[in-house]
């Protein structure tokens, strides 16, 4: 069955169609939809049912993959393992600054900022090249098989380009008006130990994510709930992550993501001064990158026991509407046989410069052990 969908990818992507294929965290269940046209299909009011991917840009245009056909199969990882060439290497792209030095200037001019009290936290990313051999497909298997535990997808349409990603990060899941989001930062290599020490920096990253949520959250929920903060492993990296639930006082997704996107774990804090920081100084568009995708208005049919004790091994059905947003990290643009890794992180007034680059480097081993076959 699962190779079923795999020969309906190809197919669709021979015919230069739209497609997205993904699985939830910690699901086994991978789901293909396939638009029946070229067209671009966009998001106006999200009230609309389809696979919704979005841009880093609040105002950008929020791409709309409509239901045209829907293909699902079980997914066991290992069992479609596929190895890649071991000539893949790696390509800084050509710029005329380092990008090592580049990007730790901009570090220290962030923290100059942040002390002059521009803003208290931005995040601030950076771009690098790899070569592959081998299929997209071929790719996203791999991630499927490695991060069981990441949202994982790939995402084509032939007037935008092709997507790959494993990311942690929830931006909102919506059952009905029921709401649940979390606040992830701070990040550290994983070296064995589930519960590791935290730094200061890390702490206060993750507590203004946490503030920001929640003060936004309140003028629209009710029973707000704020979680324990916990170590969260993502691959090869920790993070802190706090998770917040709470019920929609009116259900208006497009007022709450509006709300939400982009949060201080990829914008920062004020969202405004940060975001103006960003687009004037990364020297490059983000696209995609810290955007969010998802499915938007799917329905969901859940069958319980009824309570009825006279009435034996009956159930009763009921259908929900379902909504589950994921903000787009650890992700890569393919074009040809060149991936487009993205990579960033959280600067605070008490961001090392050297310490931020090496941030970067561990976080972009997420896509890196995808292609380099490691």
């Amino acid at each position: 069955m699962f190779q079923q969908l795999l020969q309906r990818i190809e197919e669709q992507l021979l015919q230069e169609k739209p497609l997205v294929v993904y699985r939830k965290p910690s699901q086994k269940m991978v789901k293909g939809i396939f638009q029946s046209d070229s067209k671009i299909h966009y998001c106006i009011d999200f009230k609309e049912t389809g696979f919704v991917f979005a841009p880093f840009n609040e105002k950008g245009e929020v791409i709309l993959i409509p239901i045209d056909e829907l293909v699902q199969s079980q997914f066991e990882p290992s069992e479609h393992s596929i190895s890649l060439n071991n000539k893949s290497q790696i390509d800084y792209p050509s710029t005329d600054i380092d990008e090592k030095n580049f990007h730790i200037q901009l570090v220290a001019k962030a923290i100059d900022e942040i002390k002059k009290g521009r803003f208290k936290k931005v995040v601030l990313s950076r771009l690098m090249s790899a070569t592959f051999q081998g299929a997209p497909l071929q790719l996203f298997l791999k991630l499927l098989n490695t991060y069981t535990e990441a949202f994982c997808y790939m995402w084509y349409h032939p007037k935008v380009g092709l997507w790959l990603g494993a990311t942690p990060e929830v931006l909102v899941n919506i059952q009905n008006k029921q709401i649940q989001t979390m606040s992830l930062a701070g990040t550290q290599p994983y070296t064995g130990d589930p519960d590791p020490d935290w730094k200061k920096k890390e702490r206060e990253e993750q507590s203004m994510v946490t503030n920001y949520i929640t003060n936004a959250l309140k003028s629209l929920v009710t029973n707000l709930y704020i979680s324990e903060t916990e170590s969260l492993r993502a691959g090869s990296l920790m993070h802190l992550r706090t998770k917040i639930t709470g019920r929609l006082k009116v259900l208006d997704i497009k007022k709450l993501v509006k709300l939400l996107h982009p949060t201080p774990a990829v914008g920062g804090l004020p969202k405004s001064e940060a975001y103006d920081f960003i687009t004037a100084n990364e020297n490059y568009n983000r696209e995609f990158y810290t955007g969010y995708l998802g499915e938007l208005n799917f329905k969901e049919e859940i069958e319980r026991a009824s309570s009825n004790r006279n009435i034996e091994n009956k159930a009763y059905r009921s259908i929900h509407t379902k909504t589950d947003l994921f903000v787009n990290l650890r992700c890569m643009q393919i074009v040809g046989h060149n991936a487009t890794i993205y990579v960033g992180g959280g600067i605070t007034t008490d961001s090392i410069p050297e310490q931020e680059w090496g941030e970067t480097v561990n976080k972009s081993a997420t896509m890196l052990k995808v292609i380099q076959n490691r």
